[in-house]
């Protein structure tokens, strides 16, 4: 099973720089898009039902913003629209496809431009993640944290400390979650590598992506039981439909 999380920082800009022939070639099971800034019905079909896949999409309140969706290949057997507070659903920031044995969701947590309100998400959202992990399910969210975890997930480390992204809070509610409450990055489960990013800031677009300082702001977070199942996980750097970079992993389970 192979799914790819990608953060298109506005989808029908995206499609406009090769969203669409880099998702028909992938090969995927699921493909989790973040951060649409479009609801659906301003959507072509051709966005909305790719060749092979069945498209949901979770629509913000405000225009322009935020926004998550599906791309699946099998139909799931139920489809979750948010998590129950207002602050994730009027904004669009989770989307779930239920399947027979474990969920694939799509995620979106707020940058860290008001970070009061990423604060508040963060406290309302670690108390679904710990309900999540008494029920006899497994999920695999997948999407951007906007946190950088450790400092091999961005480059310059050692200037960002007060950053939005990497400061002390956010690092350590992340601790939280990979360490008391169980669940895994499955990307660094077998990729520990250094250099490897999801977004770069918009400092010289005629620049590599492989010399520019990134961050790793993307993740595939999975339960414990999920470890013996992540086989490869890779960041595709050859796209460059948006400023953030599809985070692909496989696992060797089937849908």
């Amino acid at each position: 099973m192979k799914i790819a999380s990608i953060n298109v920082n506005g989808i029908r800009e995206a499609v406009g720089r090769g969203f669409l022939d880099w998702l028909a070639n992938q090969d995927a099971d699921v493909i989790c898009v973040q951060n649409l800034k479009a609801k659906s019905f301003e959507l072509d079909d051709s966005i909305l039902f790719p060749e092979g896949y069945e498209g949901y999409f979770l629509d913000a309140e405000e225009d322009g913003f935020s926004g998550v969706g599906l791309y699946c290949r099998k139909i799931p057997k139920a489809i979750m629209y948010g998590l129950g507070f207002p602050q994730c659903d009027n904004e669009a920031r989770f989307l779930q496809a239920d399947y027979d044995r474990f969920s694939i969701a799509s995620f979106l947590m707020p940058d860290g431009s008001d970070m009061e309100a990423k604060q508040s998400f963060m406290n309302q959202y670690q108390e679904y993640l710990s309900k999540m992990v008494k029920k006899r399910r497994e999920y695999i969210i997948c999407g951007t944290w906007h946190i950088a975890h450790k400092t091999i997930d961005l480059a310059n480390w050692a200037d960002n400390q007060t950053t939005p992204g990497f400061r002390p809070e956010e690092r350590a509610w992340m601790d939280q979650v990979f360490g008391p409450m169980g669940y895994i990055d499955s990307f660094r489960e077998v990729n520990r590598d250094a250099s490897q990013y999801t977004w770069w800031p918009k400092l010289d677009q005629d620049v590599p992506r492989m010399r520019q300082e990134g961050w790793r702001l993307d993740y595939q977070i999975v339960g414990p039981e999920f470890r013996r199942h992540v086989v490869d996980a890779w960041i595709d750097r050859d796209a460059t439909f948006s400023e953030f970079a599809p985070l692909i992993v496989e696992y060797d389970l089937e849908l």
